[in-house]
């Protein structure tokens, strides 16, 4: 656990540290806990990094606890993949929950005692109308809602009612449970709220125990009470109903009175972070599933090839403050861009092979030649390149004539092999349809780490062996949405998928990488010289890597 007073004086501050040392300073709380409360109904996205990064940091901050608990109220769209696939995105993003894993399930009895207890007091009562009429009742922002004629039954009705929908004698859709508040409250979430609706189906924690399922909104204030929540984090969409959460507290015998407070959820230019529209990508097919590297889930990033270091680092710079904004994806990349360039070890990758024959090299020839792991990490030692008669450069660096602004190998010009000698391009081989199939050239063998006398070098480009190289396919991405707002449509009726991107993936299947990348595990990440930051992917084999673009080596988003 991390010193708290060196932990407070070198983090940035926000609003919620200030109300913590606040509370800290007037002995409100001798210890701070905090949760985070996911619907296992979906990956978690980015906007879940920031909040999970704000929950467990104020944690370690003001050495507390937070705790992982699942708000499982509405398990037709939940699913055990999802609560697996939550718990690895925390743990790798290095934090540890208190305790057991906990779920709202586990409340339910508790939960159901409350639910009672405001009918007993005359607080809670079951509502008859349908949920289009209940919607007529509810009013609107200008109108204020009208009561139920079915507000006023007694409370001896109600608890026997509520028993029917407990033991499944009431159709689903036929009643809810309602609080009693004020249906001409200007909070539209004081207007009765609904607290339990009947849902005949199997849970994934409690079996087929409950055929009613509480609202989350009764569930998220009871839950944190009992396990002794201090500041309930949530997003600034939950505001409007901070008064009903702390009417929950108020009217249920709980052991404790935990505090909601509201920040702005994190919105990210160029994708969308809904669960549902997540889906939609996912169930559709626009995409390969929920860790597909073009979405913005945890996920995503992470088979990107994203770093956990980067993301909580991005989430810092974010920061933590009440009024919504967008932040730009370039930020992120950012974020990324600065970790690899310090962490990843170089290597070459040919993404587009050309073959280029030194024709002054003799058959059979092999020089080692020496590389650094990271030019500017001496500690991580060289790499071997080896060098053969044949070998690949990238179609894109060889052209028969350019101007002078092209910086590459041209017909009867020089450039350099990196880390190697100064070649000379003298002659290209062509097939019947006129396409390039080899460069021919010589090399100066007195250039090896030193540039010719009297004539000028066009530059330096990469390249791997022929005969000694790693099969492999590049994976290259763009913004998976052409619209920086997705939800931005330029007809009546379209949606945010009509602004996808059909090219976000580029498939490279014929790439070649250097030899030292022979046997690379999974989410081990390189910086490809001249072309940018790029992770192993699942899908490789022993017989053929598969490499995913993280982020390009120059900000160009």
């Amino acid at each position: 656990m991390t010193d708290q007073n060196s932990e407070t004086k070198t983090a940035p501050t926000n609003f919620i540290r200030q109300i913590i040392e606040k509370d800290l300073a007037q002995g409100r709380h001798a210890r701070i806990v905090t949760r985070f409360p996911p619907e296992p109904n979906g990956y978690l996205h980015i906007g879940h990094a920031k909040s999970i990064c704000l929950n467990f940091g104020i944690a370690e901050a003001y050495q507390g606890d937070c705790q992982l608990r699942f708000d499982d109220t509405n398990p037709a769209k939940e699913e055990d993949e999802y609560i697996q696939s939550i718990q690895r995105d925390v743990s790798w993003l290095g934090f540890e929950w208190a305790g057991d894993v906990r779920y709202a399930s586990g409340y339910f009895d508790t939960i159901y005692d409350c639910a009672v207890e405001l009918i007993k007091k005359g607080l809670a009562y079951v509502e008859s109308l349908t949920a289009d009429e209940m919607r007529e009742y509810r009013g609107t922002l200008k109108a204020p809602g009208k009561p139920s004629p079915y507000r006023e039954r007694s409370v001896e009705e109600n608890l026997a009612l509520f028993e029917q929908m407990k033991n499944g004698d009431i159709d689903e859709g036929a009643a809810v449970l309602r609080a009693k508040i004020d249906m001409a409250s200007p909070n539209i979430s004081l207007r009765d709220p609904t607290l339990y609706r009947v849902r005949k189906i199997h849970h994934h924690q409690t079996g087929d125990k409950w055929c009613i399922y509480p609202m989350y909104d009764f569930t998220h204030p009871i839950s944190d009470a009992l396990e002794g929540v201090t500041h309930s984090l949530c997003t600034l969409e939950f505001e409007a109903h901070r008064p009903l959460y702390d009417w929950v507290i108020e009217h249920c015998a709980l052991p404790a009175a935990p505090r909601q407070y509201e920040f702005a959820r994190l919105n990210l230019n160029y994708t969308v972070t809904s669960k549902r529209k997540l889906k939609d990508l996912v169930d559709g097919g626009y995409v390969g599933g929920w860790d597909d590297p073009r979405m913005p889930t945890i996920a995503g990033l992470r088979r990107r090839g994203y770093t956990p270091a980067s993301l909580r680092k991005f989430c810092e710079m974010v920061g933590v403050a009440r009024a919504d904004s967008v932040v730009d994806m370039g930020m992120l990349e950012s974020a990324i861009r600065d970790d690899l360039n310090q962490n990843a070890p170089r290597a070459f990758c040919v993404l587009r092979p050309l073959k280029l024959v030194i024709e002054n090299l003799p058959d059979g020839h092999e020089e080692m030649l020496d590389a650094p792991v990271h030019p500017q990490n001496e500690a991580l030692g060289t790499r071997k390149i080896p060098l053969t008669r044949e070998v690949f450069i990238d179609r894109e660096d060889f052209l028969e004539e350019a101007n002078k602004k092209f910086k590459r190998l041209v017909l009867d010009s020089e450039v350099r092999l990196r880390y190697g000698y100064v070649i000379r391009a003298n002659e290209v081989i062509k097939d019947a349809a006129g396409n390039i199939t080899e460069v021919r050239c010589t090399y100066d063998p007195d250039t090896l780490g030193k540039n010719p006398e009297g004539r000028k070098v066009r530059g330096v480009i990469h390249w791997v062996s022929a005969t000694r190289n790693v099969p492999c396919e590049v994976r290259r991405y763009s913004r998976l949405f052409n619209e920086a707002n997705p939800d931005k449509v330029a007809e009546e009726g379209l949606t945010f998928l009509s602004n996808i991107n059909p090219d976000s993936l580029e498939s490279l299947p014929a790439a070649l990488a250097e030899e030292s990348l022979l046997g690379a595990l999974p989410e081990t990440r390189y910086q490809f010289e001249r072309e940018g930051y790029f992770a192993v992917d699942r899908d490789s084999t022993t017989e053929k890597l598969v490499f995913n673009m993280t982020v390009g080596l120059k900000e160009g988003f």
